[in-house]
Protein backbone atom coordinates (compact mmCIF):
# COMPACT_ATOMS: atom_id res chain seq x y z
CA UNK A 1 0.00 0.00 0.00
CA UNK A 2 1.18 3.36 -0.63
CA UNK A 3 1.98 5.43 2.12
CA UNK A 4 -0.69 9.36 1.38
CA UNK A 5 1.51 10.88 3.27
CA UNK A 6 4.76 10.36 1.47
CA UNK A 7 2.76 10.81 -2.17
CA UNK A 8 1.41 14.05 -1.16
CA UNK A 9 4.99 15.71 0.38
CA UNK A 10 6.21 14.06 -3.21
CA UNK A 11 3.90 16.20 -5.08
CA UNK A 12 3.98 19.22 -3.00
CA UNK A 13 8.17 18.80 -3.55
CA UNK A 14 7.63 18.46 -7.07
CA UNK A 15 5.85 21.62 -7.48
CA UNK A 16 7.95 23.64 -5.50
CA UNK A 17 10.32 22.78 -7.44
CA UNK A 18 8.57 24.63 -10.62
CA UNK A 19 9.49 27.61 -9.53
CA UNK A 20 12.83 26.74 -8.21
CA UNK A 21 14.75 24.63 -10.38
CA UNK A 22 17.57 24.12 -7.32
CA UNK A 23 15.03 22.05 -5.82
CA UNK A 24 14.51 19.08 -8.05
CA UNK A 25 17.14 16.86 -6.25
CA UNK A 26 15.41 17.27 -3.28
CA UNK A 27 12.08 16.49 -4.96
CA UNK A 28 13.68 13.50 -6.81
CA UNK A 29 14.27 12.39 -3.60
CA UNK A 30 11.13 12.64 -2.40
CA UNK A 31 9.62 10.65 -5.25
CA UNK A 32 11.94 7.68 -4.32
CA UNK A 33 10.48 7.94 -0.44
CA UNK A 34 7.49 6.98 -2.06
CA UNK A 35 8.26 3.21 -2.59
CA UNK A 36 11.55 3.51 0.01
CA UNK A 37 14.17 3.03 -2.49
CA UNK A 38 17.56 4.86 -2.95
CA UNK A 39 16.91 7.87 -5.64
CA UNK A 40 15.56 9.40 -8.58
CA UNK A 41 16.91 10.01 -11.67
CA UNK A 42 15.57 13.03 -14.17
CA UNK A 43 16.74 12.78 -17.52
CA UNK A 44 15.82 14.40 -20.89
CA UNK A 45 16.47 14.76 -24.14
CA UNK A 46 15.24 17.89 -26.68
CA UNK A 47 14.43 17.06 -30.20
CA UNK A 48 17.72 19.18 -31.11
CA UNK A 49 20.10 16.22 -29.78
CA UNK A 50 20.71 18.52 -26.48
CA UNK A 51 20.34 16.22 -23.10
CA UNK A 52 20.73 17.02 -19.46
CA UNK A 53 20.20 14.63 -16.34
CA UNK A 54 19.72 15.62 -12.83
CA UNK A 55 19.72 13.40 -9.62
CA UNK A 56 18.76 13.30 -5.89
CA UNK A 57 21.99 13.28 -3.64
CA UNK A 58 22.25 9.75 -2.96
CA UNK A 59 22.95 8.97 -6.69
CA UNK A 60 25.40 12.02 -7.38
CA UNK A 61 28.36 9.06 -7.01
CA UNK A 62 26.59 6.74 -9.18
CA UNK A 63 25.76 9.35 -12.17
CA UNK A 64 28.84 10.63 -11.87
CA UNK A 65 29.96 7.02 -12.89
CA UNK A 66 27.13 6.25 -15.47
CA UNK A 67 28.10 9.67 -17.18
CA UNK A 68 31.93 8.80 -17.42
CA UNK A 69 31.31 5.79 -19.02
CA UNK A 70 28.71 3.31 -18.55
CA UNK A 71 25.99 5.03 -20.38
CA UNK A 72 27.48 3.81 -23.69
CA UNK A 73 26.49 -0.20 -22.18
CA UNK A 74 23.55 0.57 -20.67
CA UNK A 75 20.76 -2.30 -22.55
CA UNK A 76 18.07 -0.67 -20.45
CA UNK A 77 17.96 2.50 -22.04
CA UNK A 78 18.73 1.07 -25.83
CA UNK A 79 15.75 -1.39 -25.31
CA UNK A 80 13.56 1.41 -23.36
CA UNK A 81 13.56 3.55 -26.47
CA UNK A 82 12.36 1.12 -28.74
CA UNK A 83 10.32 -1.26 -26.68
CA UNK A 84 8.56 1.69 -24.89
CA UNK A 85 6.78 2.44 -28.26
CA UNK A 86 5.19 -1.57 -27.97
CA UNK A 87 4.02 -1.37 -24.04
CA UNK A 88 0.15 -0.72 -24.23
CA UNK A 89 1.19 0.64 -20.71
CA UNK A 90 2.76 3.50 -19.22
CA UNK A 91 5.94 2.85 -17.07
CA UNK A 92 8.39 0.25 -17.53
CA UNK A 93 10.64 -1.73 -15.14
CA UNK A 94 13.78 -3.79 -15.77
CA UNK A 95 11.81 -7.68 -16.33
CA UNK A 96 9.75 -5.68 -18.99
CA UNK A 97 13.30 -4.93 -21.02
CA UNK A 98 15.68 -7.48 -19.80
CA UNK A 99 15.60 -11.12 -19.66
CA UNK A 100 16.61 -13.24 -16.28
CA UNK A 101 20.03 -14.63 -17.06
CA UNK A 102 20.79 -10.99 -17.85
CA UNK A 103 20.15 -9.34 -15.09
CA UNK A 104 22.33 -11.99 -13.69
CA UNK A 105 25.54 -11.31 -15.94
CA UNK A 106 25.31 -8.41 -18.44
CA UNK A 107 27.79 -6.16 -16.85
CA UNK A 108 25.55 -2.87 -16.79
CA UNK A 109 23.65 -5.18 -13.59
CA UNK A 110 27.23 -6.96 -12.35
CA UNK A 111 30.13 -4.72 -12.99
CA UNK A 112 27.62 -1.30 -12.72
CA UNK A 113 24.83 -1.44 -10.62
CA UNK A 114 25.65 -3.55 -7.95
CA UNK A 115 29.20 -1.77 -6.74
CA UNK A 116 26.74 1.07 -6.37
CA UNK A 117 24.05 -0.66 -4.46
CA UNK A 118 21.41 -0.51 -7.16
CA UNK A 119 19.84 -3.30 -9.22
CA UNK A 120 16.23 -2.34 -10.14
CA UNK A 121 14.73 0.61 -11.42
CA UNK A 122 11.11 1.80 -12.00
CA UNK A 123 10.40 4.68 -14.78
CA UNK A 124 8.29 6.56 -16.65
CA UNK A 125 8.11 9.20 -19.84
CA UNK A 126 6.54 12.68 -19.10
CA UNK A 127 6.57 14.96 -21.89
CA UNK A 128 6.13 18.67 -20.62
CA UNK A 129 6.58 19.90 -23.94
CA UNK A 130 6.91 18.57 -27.54
CA UNK A 131 9.88 19.49 -27.58
CA UNK A 132 11.37 17.45 -25.10
CA UNK A 133 11.52 13.97 -23.95
CA UNK A 134 11.64 13.26 -20.29
CA UNK A 135 12.01 10.03 -18.56
CA UNK A 136 11.94 9.77 -14.59
CA UNK A 137 13.66 6.44 -13.27
CA UNK A 138 13.46 5.60 -9.22
CA UNK A 139 16.00 3.29 -8.42
CA UNK A 140 15.93 0.33 -5.97
CA UNK A 141 18.76 -1.31 -3.82
CA UNK A 142 19.99 -4.64 -5.65
CA UNK A 143 19.02 -7.09 -2.86
CA UNK A 144 15.29 -6.41 -2.71
CA UNK A 145 12.88 -7.29 -4.96
CA UNK A 146 11.62 -6.06 -8.17
CA UNK A 147 9.02 -2.86 -8.68
CA UNK A 148 5.88 -4.89 -8.57
CA UNK A 149 3.03 -3.71 -11.32
CA UNK A 150 1.15 -1.28 -8.58
CA UNK A 151 4.77 0.66 -7.75
CA UNK A 152 5.56 1.32 -11.17
CA UNK A 153 2.07 2.52 -11.28
CA UNK A 154 2.57 4.89 -8.55
CA UNK A 155 5.95 6.36 -10.49
CA UNK A 156 3.83 6.86 -13.50
CA UNK A 157 1.12 8.50 -11.62
CA UNK A 158 4.31 10.28 -9.87
CA UNK A 159 5.39 11.01 -13.24
CA UNK A 160 2.31 13.17 -14.28
CA UNK A 161 3.06 15.54 -11.93
CA UNK A 162 6.87 16.13 -12.64
CA UNK A 163 5.05 16.82 -16.45
CA UNK A 164 3.18 19.39 -15.44
CA UNK A 165 5.93 20.73 -12.96
CA UNK A 166 8.41 20.69 -15.85
CA UNK A 167 6.16 22.97 -17.84
CA UNK A 168 7.52 25.62 -15.95
CA UNK A 169 10.80 24.56 -14.50
CA UNK A 170 12.05 23.64 -18.08
CA UNK A 171 11.56 27.17 -19.18
CA UNK A 172 12.80 29.13 -16.00
CA UNK A 173 15.88 26.57 -16.47
CA UNK A 174 16.16 28.17 -20.14
CA UNK A 175 15.65 31.41 -18.80
CA UNK A 176 18.82 31.18 -16.38
CA UNK A 177 16.32 32.06 -13.94
CA UNK A 178 19.06 32.04 -11.37
CA UNK A 179 20.72 35.03 -12.71
CA UNK A 180 17.43 37.19 -13.53
CA UNK A 181 14.97 36.24 -10.65
CA UNK A 182 12.07 34.92 -10.81
CA UNK A 183 10.09 37.75 -11.57
CA UNK A 184 12.33 38.81 -14.39
CA UNK A 185 12.40 35.23 -15.84
CA UNK A 186 8.37 35.05 -16.07
CA UNK A 187 8.24 38.21 -17.55
CA UNK A 188 10.74 37.29 -20.51
CA UNK A 189 8.34 34.24 -21.48
CA UNK A 190 7.01 33.52 -24.44
CA UNK A 191 3.73 31.79 -23.21
CA UNK A 192 1.09 33.24 -21.01
CA UNK A 193 1.71 33.19 -17.20
CA UNK A 194 -1.35 33.98 -14.94
CA UNK A 195 -0.97 33.94 -10.87
CA UNK A 196 -4.20 33.42 -8.88
CA UNK A 197 -4.72 34.01 -4.95
CA UNK A 198 -6.83 31.21 -2.98
CA UNK A 199 -10.17 32.75 -3.71
CA UNK A 200 -8.89 32.70 -7.98
CA UNK A 201 -7.85 36.39 -8.46
CA UNK A 202 -4.95 37.18 -10.30
CA UNK A 203 -1.91 38.47 -8.80
CA UNK A 204 -0.02 38.71 -11.92
CA UNK A 205 0.33 38.16 -15.35
CA UNK A 206 2.98 38.63 -17.76
CA UNK A 207 3.18 40.64 -20.99
CA UNK A 208 2.29 37.21 -22.95
CA UNK A 209 -0.25 36.30 -20.68
CA UNK A 210 -2.42 39.99 -21.01
CA UNK A 211 -1.88 39.65 -24.49
CA UNK A 212 -4.30 36.30 -24.71
CA UNK A 213 -6.89 38.54 -23.01
CA UNK A 214 -9.47 38.65 -25.48
CA UNK A 215 -8.38 35.46 -27.07
CA UNK A 216 -10.18 32.91 -25.04
CA UNK A 217 -9.72 34.34 -21.63
CA UNK A 218 -10.96 37.85 -19.86
CA UNK A 219 -11.02 38.81 -16.53
CA UNK A 220 -14.21 39.33 -14.43
CA UNK A 221 -14.46 39.91 -11.18
CA UNK A 222 -10.83 40.31 -10.85
CA UNK A 223 -10.58 36.55 -12.17
CA UNK A 224 -9.06 34.91 -14.45
CA UNK A 225 -11.90 32.56 -16.59
CA UNK A 226 -11.93 30.58 -20.19
CA UNK A 227 -14.37 31.90 -21.84
CA UNK A 228 -16.31 28.77 -23.29
CA UNK A 229 -18.90 27.48 -20.87
CA UNK A 230 -17.46 23.87 -20.98
CA UNK A 231 -14.15 25.47 -20.56
CA UNK A 232 -15.12 27.39 -17.75
CA UNK A 233 -16.39 24.46 -15.83
CA UNK A 234 -13.61 22.52 -16.04
CA UNK A 235 -11.60 25.39 -15.32
CA UNK A 236 -13.65 25.62 -12.24
CA UNK A 237 -12.89 22.73 -11.17
CA UNK A 238 -9.33 21.91 -11.60
CA UNK A 239 -8.66 25.16 -10.16
CA UNK A 240 -10.67 24.13 -7.19
CA UNK A 241 -9.02 20.76 -7.09
CA UNK A 242 -5.42 22.35 -6.63
CA UNK A 243 -6.60 24.63 -3.74
CA UNK A 244 -7.42 21.76 -2.33
CA UNK A 245 -4.47 20.02 -2.84
CA UNK A 246 -6.51 17.08 -4.63
CA UNK A 247 -3.61 15.38 -6.16
CA UNK A 248 -5.60 11.97 -6.15
CA UNK A 249 -6.73 12.48 -9.87
CA UNK A 250 -3.75 14.03 -11.09
CA UNK A 251 -3.03 17.21 -13.18
CA UNK A 252 -5.44 18.40 -15.34
CA UNK A 253 -5.39 20.42 -18.56
CA UNK A 254 -8.07 22.13 -19.63
CA UNK A 255 -8.40 23.32 -24.01
CA UNK A 256 -10.01 26.66 -24.60
CA UNK A 257 -10.85 27.29 -28.14
CA UNK A 258 -10.20 30.53 -29.46
CA UNK A 259 -11.87 32.62 -32.58
CA UNK A 260 -8.83 35.08 -32.71
CA UNK A 261 -6.10 32.12 -32.46
CA UNK A 262 -5.16 28.96 -31.97
CA UNK A 263 -6.48 27.22 -28.93
CA UNK A 264 -4.69 27.03 -25.44
CA UNK A 265 -4.11 24.42 -23.20
CA UNK A 266 -4.03 25.60 -19.55
CA UNK A 267 -1.71 23.91 -16.96
CA UNK A 268 -2.66 25.12 -13.80
CA UNK A 269 0.54 24.65 -10.86
CA UNK A 270 0.01 24.90 -7.30
CA UNK A 271 2.66 27.29 -5.01
CA UNK A 272 2.80 25.79 -1.78
CA UNK A 273 4.51 29.19 -0.46
CA UNK A 274 7.54 31.53 -0.90
CA UNK A 275 10.47 30.05 -2.48
CA UNK A 276 14.25 31.09 -2.47
CA UNK A 277 13.55 33.40 -5.50
CA UNK A 278 9.96 34.00 -4.37
CA UNK A 279 8.97 37.56 -5.36
CA UNK A 280 6.11 39.56 -3.44
CA UNK A 281 3.86 38.18 -5.37
CA UNK A 282 4.51 34.22 -4.52
CA UNK A 283 3.34 35.18 -1.12
CA UNK A 284 -0.23 35.43 -2.06
CA UNK A 285 -0.05 33.15 -5.11
CA UNK A 286 -1.36 29.61 -4.82
CA UNK A 287 -1.72 29.03 -8.34
CA UNK A 288 0.17 29.30 -11.30
CA UNK A 289 -2.10 28.94 -14.83
CA UNK A 290 0.27 28.51 -18.07
CA UNK A 291 -1.52 29.44 -20.89
CA UNK A 292 -0.15 28.09 -24.36
CA UNK A 293 -0.85 27.64 -27.48
CA UNK A 294 -1.31 23.91 -29.58
CA UNK A 295 -1.49 23.28 -33.12
CA UNK A 296 0.13 26.48 -34.75
CA UNK A 297 0.97 25.01 -37.52
CA UNK A 298 3.09 22.10 -36.11
CA UNK A 299 2.61 18.71 -34.60
CA UNK A 300 -0.21 18.93 -31.57
CA UNK A 301 1.41 18.38 -28.08
CA UNK A 302 1.36 14.72 -27.89
CA UNK A 303 -0.31 14.97 -24.24
CA UNK A 304 -2.94 16.80 -25.50
CA UNK A 305 -3.57 13.73 -27.97
CA UNK A 306 -2.92 11.67 -25.00
CA UNK A 307 -5.39 13.03 -22.13
CA UNK A 308 -8.20 13.84 -25.25
CA UNK A 309 -8.20 10.50 -27.04
CA UNK A 310 -7.13 7.72 -24.56
CA UNK A 311 -3.71 6.87 -26.12
CA UNK A 312 -0.27 6.42 -24.40
CA UNK A 313 2.27 8.84 -24.25
CA UNK A 314 3.98 7.04 -27.00
CA UNK A 315 0.85 6.32 -28.89
CA UNK A 316 0.35 10.28 -29.18
CA UNK A 317 4.04 10.87 -29.75
CA UNK A 318 3.54 9.16 -33.32
CA UNK A 319 -0.04 10.16 -33.76
CA UNK A 320 1.11 13.63 -33.39
CA UNK A 321 4.03 13.83 -35.88
CA UNK A 322 2.11 11.42 -38.54
CA UNK A 323 -0.77 13.66 -37.60
CA UNK A 324 1.46 16.51 -38.67
CA UNK A 325 1.68 14.67 -41.99
CA UNK A 326 5.12 12.79 -41.64
CA UNK A 327 5.44 9.42 -43.18
CA UNK A 328 6.07 6.71 -40.65
CA UNK A 329 9.62 6.24 -41.90
CA UNK A 330 10.15 10.01 -41.47
CA UNK A 331 8.46 9.40 -37.85
CA UNK A 332 10.36 6.59 -37.14
CA UNK A 333 13.79 8.78 -37.62
CA UNK A 334 12.68 11.50 -35.71
CA UNK A 335 11.96 8.86 -32.65
CA UNK A 336 14.66 6.74 -33.46
CA UNK A 337 12.45 3.71 -33.85
CA UNK A 338 12.35 1.23 -36.20
CA UNK A 339 9.77 1.65 -39.07
CA UNK A 340 8.48 -1.71 -38.26
CA UNK A 341 7.72 -0.16 -34.47
CA UNK A 342 6.26 3.03 -36.06
CA UNK A 343 3.36 1.23 -37.95
CA UNK A 344 2.60 -1.25 -35.31
CA UNK A 345 1.59 1.82 -32.91
CA UNK A 346 0.05 3.55 -35.50
CA UNK A 347 -2.15 0.50 -36.04
CA UNK A 348 -3.03 1.27 -32.75
CA UNK A 349 -3.64 4.44 -32.90
CA UNK A 350 -5.81 3.57 -35.92
CA UNK A 351 -8.06 1.83 -33.93
CA UNK A 352 -8.09 3.77 -30.63
CA UNK A 353 -9.29 6.50 -32.54
CA UNK A 354 -11.47 4.94 -35.10
CA UNK A 355 -9.86 6.13 -38.45
CA UNK A 356 -8.33 3.45 -40.93
CA UNK A 357 -6.10 5.73 -43.13
CA UNK A 358 -3.24 8.30 -42.16
CA UNK A 359 -5.31 11.24 -44.18
CA UNK A 360 -8.01 10.43 -41.41
CA UNK A 361 -5.84 11.26 -38.90
CA UNK A 362 -4.47 14.16 -39.92
CA UNK A 363 -7.97 15.68 -40.75
CA UNK A 364 -9.09 14.08 -36.91
CA UNK A 365 -6.46 16.20 -35.31
CA UNK A 366 -7.08 19.13 -37.62
CA UNK A 367 -10.52 18.80 -36.23
CA UNK A 368 -9.38 18.89 -32.44
CA UNK A 369 -7.03 22.15 -33.20
CA UNK A 370 -9.72 23.54 -35.22
CA UNK A 371 -12.89 23.17 -32.96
Amino acid sequence: MIDSDLFHEAVRAVYDAATDPDLWPRALEAIAAVTGDVGTVLMWKRDDGGFGTIVSPALEAAQADYTAHWWRHDIRAFRGVEYGYLFLKEGATDRDLIGEDEMRTHPIYTDFLVPHGLGWFAAAGVAPNPQLHVVISVQRRYDLPQFSEEEVRIVSRLGRHVEQSLRLSMRLIDAEMTRDGLSDALAGLTVGVFGLDSLGRITMANAAGRALLGQGLAIEDDRLVPRGRTSRVRFTAALGAVLDDDVASGPETVIQASDDGGPLALHLLPVSGPTAFADAFLARTRVLVLAVGIGGGGPIDPTILRDMMGLTLNEARVASLVGSGLAPRAVAGRLGITEETTRTVLKRVFAKTGVSRQSELVALLAGLVLR
